[in-house]
């Protein structure tokens, strides 16, 4: 679907605003920007552009996940798009990354994001979360420094999202005493091992393929957290090519027990999908509390 004019005039302000000085929109279409946000491909005077804003003027959203994309860029373990600029305009807050134009992956694609990946878990800090909140979807996600990592997926993952969840009568009190168990067991059953820089929301759909075939992560709700559950996180829609993880543990081996503890590290994007989306998620999040 081709834009108009209205849509044209906010984009060359949004440009203007960002790189000041006066850009020609030449052309934009929607393209899908997830169920919070509107985006667009924007093509103008000065190149190709991505765009996306927000009916709901959260400013905050945006400047946390270009705070969290140029904090991964900054590693230079995989291809991140460059923030061109974000703020807010005519009562819409907005985002301008630089555009991603996919080819045909290389022929080592998963070999090597699996090996990109496990560099940027290499990078590392003292505390498990980051010096900012942010979000995951439309749900914000504290990222408080804690200095186990148990406690803080406990802390600042489940009961966060567990509690939001029987608010809004979607999780049982029976299901949400079973997580009060869980989290007693929880350090006998995750390793500890030191902060690891996670993307955050690492599924098929914030994996893109840039122009030289190499992969492109977008979307992140970064922080340092537990390097597992990133894996993990991989896994809950269907995974990815088994190249990716075999390369991932080459690079940085895994602890024995990684396949049973899958389903724990799931449970948060699970809450996620149950506060966001409803009761369709319940099930999982059943099956792994009455195993564990």
């Amino acid at each position: 679907m081709w834009l108009g004019e209205e849509q044209f005039d906010f984009f060359e302000g949004v440009f203007f605003q960002t790189l000041g000085r006066s850009v020609e929109v030449l052309e934009a279409r929607f393209l899908a920007g997830g169920n919070i946000n509107t985006a667009a491909q924007v093509f103008s005077s000065e190149g190709l552009y991505f765009v996306k804003w927000n009916p709901e003027d959260n400013t905050d959203m945006f400047s946390c996940e270009a705070r969290g994309l140029e904090l991964l860029r900054s590693t230079e373990a995989l291809y991140i798009p460059e923030v061109i600029g974000h703020g807010k305009y005519r009562d819409k807050a907005y985002l301008v990354l630089e555009y991603i134009d996919p080819v045909v992956p290389k022929t080592d694609y998963w070999e090597s994001f699996g090996q990109s990946l496990a560099l940027l878990h290499s990078h590392t800090q003292s505390k498990f979360g980051l010096n900012f909140d942010n979000y995951i979807g439309s749900l914000p996600q504290r990222n408080e420094l804690t200095d186990n990592g148990v406690a803080f997926y406990i802390e600042q993952r489940f009961q966060p999202l567990a509690g939001m969840a029987l608010y809004k009568g979607l999780l049982s009190k029976e299901l949400y005493d079973k997580f009060q168990k869980l989290y007693q067991r929880l350090p006998d059953l995750l390793p500890a091992e030191r902060p690891a820089l996670l993307h955050g929301d690492l599924w098929s759909g914030n994996v893109m393929v840039n122009e030289n075939g190499d992969v492109a992560l977008i979307d992140p709700a970064v922080h340092y957290g537990l390097r597992e559950a990133e894996l993990a996180f991989t896994k809950l829609f269907g995974g990815f090519d088994e190249r990716f993880y075999d390369a991932y543990d080459e690079a940085f081996p895994l602890e024995d027990g990684f396949e049973e503890r899958v389903a724990i590290y799931n449970l948060y994007p699970l809450l996620v999908h149950l506060n966001l989306f409803g009761t369709g998620y319940l099930s999982g999040i059943e099956r792994v509390l009455k195993q564990f």
